[in-house]
């Protein structure tokens, strides 16, 4: 059997010691290598929707030295072709030990510690600062594409990496494209109930996402009110905190803050 080697592993070497996800699109399952005793996260997609996997590739591989996205293992798209079945596309990232924001929220009773919640947001910022600063939009932020990792820094308990790239946007999409993707809570007014102009993907997008984020890590509870969601919360958030979120929630794109505007916020820059 043909070895494909990635990175500094090989395909052969690689065993599936759980399937961590699965949806329409495919799985997410955690891989070891036997030889290095390291593990990988390999997303697996059928043909259909290979160009979401190559998307999310190529914006990991251009962004492959920024500590605030995750990284890809190996830089290329695979193929499996059987003739018995669907032919299945799959790529390789860095595995995040301790899972997703949102396996954290869940696992703290649905609602972070405002020090952790103004960490996460201080370094989820960082990366839609590089996104955005290279003409990249994320265009799906959203906890489950937060991925938590144990902290190389000495004293802090753990780090956030932005993932889940499949439908994000690079410098050369026509920035006059409509929003893309399944409607979620975290999509913006702009996503499908705003008419005219303002109806277009731009980074501001991704701040309204953000800002989403920030409410479901504090215990926020999302309601479908069929043209729209709405967010309600019960619990004390402090005054700079509220402000922090409100500047991501104004309706209209143009209102609201910019990635460089809420990093000097002093919800995050305290």
């Amino acid at each position: 059997m043909e070895r494909k080697v990635i990175g500094d592993l090989t395909e052969a070497s690689l065993k599936i010691l759980s399937i961590l996800d699965k949806d329409t699109y495919g799985s997410v399952s955690k891989n070891n290598d036997s030889n290095l005793e390291k593990s990988y996260l390999k997303k697996t997609s059928t043909l259909k929707h290979s160009e979401n996997l190559e998307r999310e590739l190529k914006t990991m591989l251009h962004f492959h030295a920024n500590p605030f996205i995750v990284q890809a293992s190996c830089p290329h798209l695979h193929f499996e072709f059987n003739p018995q079945s669907a032919t299945l596309c799959y790529i390789y990232m860095e595995y995040a030990s301790l899972g997703t924001l949102d396996k954290m929220i869940s696992d703290a009773g649905g609602r972070l510690p405002e020090d952790s919640v103004r960490r996460a947001t201080r370094m989820i910022l960082q990366g839609l600062k590089a996104l955005h600063a290279e003409g990249y939009l994320h265009c799906d932020l959203q906890p489950s594409n937060v991925f938590v990792f144990p902290s190389n820094r000495p004293g802090e308990p753990w780090d956030v990496k932005l993932t889940g790239f499949g439908l994000s946007k690079d410098p050369t999409m026509d920035s006059s494209l409509l929003f893309r993707g399944n409607r979620t809570a975290y999509m913006p007014p702009e996503a499908g109930y705003i008419a005219g102009p303002n109806r277009l993907i731009g980074p501001a997008s991704d701040v309204w996402s953000l800002g989403c984020t920030v409410l479901k890590m504090f215990g926020a509870t999302a309601h479908d009110m069929r043209s729209n969601f709405e967010w309600s919360i019960d619990v004390y958030i402090s005054p700079v905190a509220t402000d922090f979120w409100m500047r991501c929630f104004r309706r209209q794109p143009i209102d609201r803050l910019t990635v460089d505007e809420l990093l000097d916020h002093p919800f995050v820059s305290e």
